[in-house]
Order: C-alpha cells, then structure tokens, then sequence
C-alpha cells in the first residue's frame, strides 16, 4: 500500500477519505458555498498538499451522482508526483439548472494510481491491426 503525506494549508480542511472499505477513490470535499449556474466553470482550491512516490499520479474524476444527476464535470485534473502546491478541481455545470455546492459536500474524487513512462519514438509506418485508423463507430452501431 502506498503512503501519501498530506499537508493542510488552514485548518478548514476536510481529509480526503474513502467512502467505502475497497473504493478506488477518495472523496474531495469543497471548502466554500457556491452556486454553479448552468454553463458556468469555477476552481474549487482545496486547501491541501500531497506527497507520494514517484511513479504514481493523482487523477481527479467526477463524482458519479454530481455528473449522471446534475451535470457537473470535473475538467482536468493531473497532479504529477513531484507537485507540492494546493490541489484543486476545476468545475463546469453542464446541466440546464443552477446547482448549489455547500461548505463540507463531496464534489469530486481522487484517485492515486501507479503509471509507467512510455518512451515515445518516432516513425513513419505502424504495424498493421484489425482497426487501422477507424475512427468513432469502426464497430458499427
């Protein structure tokens, strides 16, 4: 299991945490009241600092009910090892009504999970495949 150093940077803070024994991600939580009109991006600062290994990422995704129910989207998200700054989830509605986040509700998750480098060559030619350079619907409906 790795282990994950976390700094607060006030005392607001709530601790990431998994929502479940066996979950992949653990829950991020907002530290503001704001209302999210429809259409509307916003950067939730968290107020918080991660230190882990090298060879793992932070990847911050939705949260399933805020995305499937309401429409909010996390946009991007990737905190490389080395990052030392205050995390944060960038937020867009894209659902037709206002939502509103309260001081305390879970709005995103984060996932630390092990990767590996590619070493990237170039090349005129690829080696042939079953799909070749099909793109969206190369299986049909």
């Amino acid at each position: 299991m790795i282990k994950v150093k976390f700094k607060k940077f006030n005392n607001e803070v709530i601790l990431p945490s998994y929502g479940h024994p066996g979950d992949a991600g653990v829950d991020l939580f907002s530290l503001e009241d704001k209302e999210l009109k429809a259409g509307e991006k916003y950067t939730f600062n968290l107020g918080f600092a991660l230190e882990f290994e090298d060879r793992y990422v932070a990847i911050i995704k939705d949260k399933s009910g805020l995305s499937n129910k309401y429409g909010l989207h996390v946009l991007g998200g990737v905190y490389d090892s080395g990052y030392r700054g205050e995390y944060s989830v960038g937020m867009i509605n894209l659902g037709k009504e206002e939502y509103k986040i309260k001081k305390g509700d879970k709005i995103a998750q984060l996932l630390i999970i092990p990767f590996e480098q590619a070493k990237l060559i170039e090349t005129d030619e690829f080696s042939e495949s079953s799909r070749a350079d099909g793109r969206f619907g190369s299986t049909g409906r």
